[in-house]
């Protein structure tokens, strides 16, 4: 089964932005609940157990829809691409979390959308950068020179922050890979699986080398962090955004990701107490601006290069 072509979308509507939100939303909160899991369990332990606990949801949901999971042609090997290149980006993601704060993490890892707007201009049809985008580019990029420059009392921060840097290079690329060699010939759930599924070797083989203490403290508030990582996030979240994926422009969707800098910050104040410097605010806009500016299209737009 794969997507009908009368149902791609050149434009984002009413959906798409209500969807976009509510994604928004809850990944922003998501940063919170990794650093309560953090308390618990290893950060990339933790991560296996997520995609694990996604995975049979969305198996399940594909045996009660009669949808087969995976294919049995080159799109399988698609798929384990795109899951390794998935748990690739949350090792990075979980392990930064511990040398840096929830709040910077987020604004890192959304730098995505502007190497998102970077692939796309080479490898997909009809999404160049223009120069307006260009200027977006820089604009964030200051931003986060900006962010570096800010003082901070968590040891190692450089690394985390390196960390989920790398982390938004890895998301960038897997949804530009799966909007070039899988949105128009695979179900969004089977998608899904293939990013969940084969990200777990990944995860699992990390977590055995990198963390010979995997348990520390299973509290109720860490469990019910895990559960909100794996169902609320890695189950629903991330199969409504490859559905967003399947329909819509991918830098258009981009466009609406920088919210969740704005309620990843938000949240990681009100729940973890985090201080909100006057250099994070500073750089959080600055990235914010960045991402519209890169997404922004024109009616009739200069392309650069030609």
């Amino acid at each position: 089964m794969t997507s009908d072509p009368s149902t791609l979308r050149k434009h984002l509507d009413l959906y798409a932005f209500a969807a976009l939100v509510c994604l928004t939303m809850l990944w922003g909160l998501n940063y919170s609940a990794i650093k309560i899991s953090n308390q618990g369990l290893a950060p990339v332990w933790t991560s296996a157990l997520r995609s694990g606990i996604a995975a049979l949801c969305g198996l399940a949901y594909c045996k009660k829809k009669g949808i087969s999971p995976f294919h049995w042609d080159i799109r399988l090997l698609h798929g384990m691409a795109i899951g390794l290149l998935f748990g690739l980006e949350f090792a990075c993601l979980y392990l930064g979390t511990l040398w840096t704060e929830a709040s910077r993490a987020v604004i890192f890892v959304y730098l995505s959308p502007f190497f998102v707007a970077l692939g796309a201009h080479f490898l997909l049809k009809g999404e160049k950068l223009t120069l307006l985008k260009v200027m977006g580019l820089l604009l964030a990029f200051f931003g986060v020179v900006v962010l570096f420059w800010e003082h901070t009392a968590v040891e190692g921060s450089l690394l985390g922050d390196l960390l989920e840097v790398l982390a938004a290079l890895f998301w960038a690329a897997t949804t530009i890979y799966i909007k070039r060699f899988l949105a128009h010939q695979a179900h969004p759930i089977q998608t899904f699986c293939y990013q969940l599924t084969f990200s777990l070797p990944v995860l699992l083989s990390l977590s055995l080398v990198l963390e010979p203490q995997r348990v520390f403290s299973l509290t109720p508030l860490v469990l019910l962090a895990l559960a909100f990582q794996s169902v609320v996030v890695a189950f629903i979240s991330y199969y409504v955004w490859f559905k967003l994926i399947h329909i819509y422009p991918v830098s258009d969707l981009s466009a609406f990701t920088f919210l969740t800098p704005l309620f990843g910050v938000l949240f990681s104040g009100l729940l973890l107490k985090e201080e909100w410097g006057p250099n994070l605010l500073l750089a959080l806009g600055l990235v914010c601006m960045g991402i519209f500016l890169v997404n922004y299209s024109p009616k009739r737009p200069r392309t650069c290069g030609g």
